[in-house]
């Protein structure tokens, strides 16, 4: 079996953590979390809530990728830690959920670049990013870096414009009727969306270098930052909009751009917005190919996809299959419920890394209570799971039962030949 090759620094790292969350999510989850908050101070509770089980998730996910630096994240640890059902539950609802991620971030980029022609943008844009992946994962660090680097100046622009020209008034920001603390968690659920992307450095993990000192530094300077810029981006569009209008908004950053006046600014955040959802496409594409690598190693999928290039050394077949089943997918589907569903089996892919955590016992010498905080994160990711849309639960359980009864099925054959 070919290993795949250590390249990636801190530094790298976290520019991959950042490309994984600096992108579909900040440019589009306001409205419908806007909806559901019903109020500018719940919207901000809500963020604040994605944010402790993003660093609940996070901390969980670092421990583990410290003492198992494989490719497969969660898929690993649930199977070193819990056994192979669990694992196979993590790594399936990943796949799953992810692909239809990859398939909704192409169509938004299609959206925003050629509206009538979305879905031969997409298409085209899955194909080259996967070209991308094959070249090697330092070409895609290198790739994505750049990109983050774009959309962390369209996102400046935004904040900055909003602020000074867009008429924004504090008493926009605690406007509203709060919908209460049901509207809150479904908010955060859905705002969790915008964060699921700093674990993509622990499904990297094969390819990090030093993973024990690298990963548990990378995942929390990714996350740090971000948090900061969503921050700043929420409170400008509830100062300009107010959480009505954030809330009624279709494009929320797009709107905050118009209301500025400045001619060109929305073309500028529309483009930007179609950078920022490439970033996330390059590196997510990256992040699922590993985890199918991972699962076709252990012949939880195909073995044919267990293999790595020798010279570029990346797992070409399994980056082929995903990239052709997004495509697919792509050409025959919409973005329609994309950020519920995913959002419910990141979560239950979460709710399994804490569990995991928590079979790791204390960490003497570490200030973190570590073990409190797996057990936040556990629950936490189980209330936030439940409490999306009713559509996107059933969805994400159905998606997950038709996984795990393959499983069964595959193991009563194994026993029985």
């Amino acid at each position: 079996m070919t290993d795949l090759a250590r390249r990636l620094g801190v530094r790298q790292a976290v520019v991959i953590g950042l490309g994984s969350m600096l992108g579909a999510g900040v440019f589009v989850v306001w409205a419908p979390a806007a909806d559901a908050a019903g109020s500018g101070p719940a919207l901000l509770a809500a963020l604040g809530v994605a944010a402790l089980m993003a660093f609940c998730n996070a901390t969980s996910s670092a421990r583990l990728a410290a003492r198992y630096p494989r490719s497969g994240g969660t898929y690993v640890y649930g199977r070193e830690r819990l056994g192979g059902l669990a694992g196979f539950v993590a790594g399936w609802g990943f796949v799953v959920g992810k692909t239809a991620s990859c398939a909704a971030m192409a169509l938004t980029i299609g959206a925003y670049l050629w509206p009538d022609g979305a879905r031969v943008v997409a298409v085209a844009a899955v194909v080259a990013l996967t070209a991308v992946n094959l070249a090697g994962v330092e070409k895609t660090a290198r790739a994505t870096g750049w990109l983050v680097a774009v959309t962390l100046a369209v996102l400046a622009a935004v904040v900055v414009a909003g602020a000074v020209a867009g008429d924004a008034q504090a008493g926009r920001v605690a406007a509203g009727d709060g919908a209460g603390g049901y509207g809150v968690l479904t908010a955060a659920g859905l705002i969790f969306f915008a964060f699921a992307g700093y674990a993509r450095i622990a499904t990297l993990g094969e390819e990090v270098r030093d993973p024990r000192r690298t990963i548990p530094r990378a995942v929390p300077l990714a996350l740090g930052a971000v948090l900061a810029v969503y921050v700043a981006v929420a409170v400008v569009a509830l100062a300009v909009l107010g959480p009505r209008g954030l809330a009624r908004s279709t494009a929320p950053l797009a709107a905050v751009a118009d209301a500025t006046g400045l001619s060109g600014l929305d073309v500028v955040v529309r483009a930007g917005a179609a950078v920022a959802v490439t970033g996330v496409l390059l590196a997510l594409l990256a992040g699922v190919a590993r985890t199918v690598l991972a699962m076709a190693r252990e012949r939880d999928l195909p073995a044919a996809l267990d293999a790595v290039h020798t010279r570029v050394r990346v797992p070409h077949r399994a980056q082929l299959a995903v990239g052709a089943v997004v495509a697919a997918v792509v050409a025959t589907g919409d973005i329609r419920h994309a950020i519920g569903f995913s959002s419910v089996t990141v979560l239950v892919y979460y709710a399994i890394t804490n569990a995991s955590a928590l079979t790791l016992g204390r960490e003497p010498g570490r200030r973190l209570p570590v073990q409190a905080v797996a057990a936040t994160g556990l629950v936490g990711c189980v209330v936030l799971a439940v409490t999306l849309p009713l559509a996107s639960v059933l969805a994400g359980a159905g998606v997950l039962a038709v996984g795990v009864a393959w499983y069964g099925a595959r193991r009563w054959r194994a026993a029985r030949g």
